[in-house]
């Protein structure tokens, strides 16, 4: 059997930025192992499946993400990669798709200037004491932190962009939190917030740009500064910028994408 296969570098404009996602779409679902074995095989933070599938409330697409190690129940990058496909290469003919998810629907709409706006949920988050793997694994760690009782991960607050910059987290240790990742947030300088994201017990070291954790923090620093519209930088190598705003129980998150590749995947 074969299966079309396309790469594409979300919450970027250019090539060999932002975040690579692969992008599946399939005709019906493949068995569970199957798609991990594919994850696995392509070796990105996120492969995306989606399938022509009309929902509960009126989802167009059905869409499940899986890392190298485990399948995730919500993931931005991989989300606007897909929905670029969809755009782009399926000659989808409407300015805004709508997907069903493990996190409930999550639209994307075209925006000018070839952004793509995700709607996804506002994600509530939990004070509690920096638990003591984070706090060994990363130098001058706050005491206090954050847990996201819908995702999978914590938060930290560092004290201005600069700690987030020089931050060099303990990778060995933080893979003892299994499939909890760890999110760093400060104040940008030139940006209204910055951010990296660490996940290596789901085979994902660092993470580019992560669109799912702004699900979280823009509605922290909304909160925070005042406002409700910010852009954000992830301070990955890569690097990328976003565009959100709070939009009640709901998160606007834009960014860009550039085509990378498609090709073909021959499975016996």
């Amino acid at each position: 059997m074969k299966h079309p296969i396309y790469q594409v570098d979300a919450f970027t404009s250019k090539v060999f930025k932002g975040n690579p996602a692969a992008v599946m779409p399939l005709e019906a679902w493949l068995p569970a192992d199957t798609m991990q074995a594919l994850a696995a095989e392509n070796n990105l933070a996120e492969t995306a499946f989606f399938v022509r599938q009309p929902g509960p409330d009126g989802e167009d697409f059905h869409i499940r993400w899986f890392t190298p190690l485990r399948e995730v129940p919500l993931c931005g990058h991989a989300t606007l990669a897909s929905a670029w496909v969809i755009f782009n290469k399926l000659g989808w003919p409407e300015n805004t798709l709508r997907f069903h998810s493990k996190s409930g629907p999550l639209g994307v709409h075209k925006r000018p200037g070839d952004w793509l706006e995700l709607d996804f949920p506002n994600l509530s988050i939990e004070e509690q004491k920096t638990p003591a793997i984070i706090s060994e694994a990363l130098e001058n760690a706050p005491a206090m932190a954050f847990h996201v009782p819908a995702d999978t991960n914590d938060m930290i607050v560092m004290e201005n962009e600069a700690a987030v910059k020089a931050a060099q987290p303990d990778l060995r240790l933080l893979k003892q939190l299994g499939n909890m990742g760890l999110i760093i947030t400060a104040p940008g300088e030139q940006v209204d917030f910055v951010s990296r994201y660490f996940a290596p017990g789901s085979g994902i070291d660092e993470d580019p740009v992560t669109g799912s954790i702004h699900s979280v923090l823009v509605p922290y620093w909304a909160e925070k500064l005042g406002k409700t519209k910010l852009v954000a930088r992830q301070l990955s190598t890569r690097g990328g910028e976003l565009r959100c705003e709070l939009k009640g129980d709901r998160v606007a998150i834009a960014g860009q994408a550039a085509f990378y590749m498609e090709g073909m995947v021959h499975l016996e």
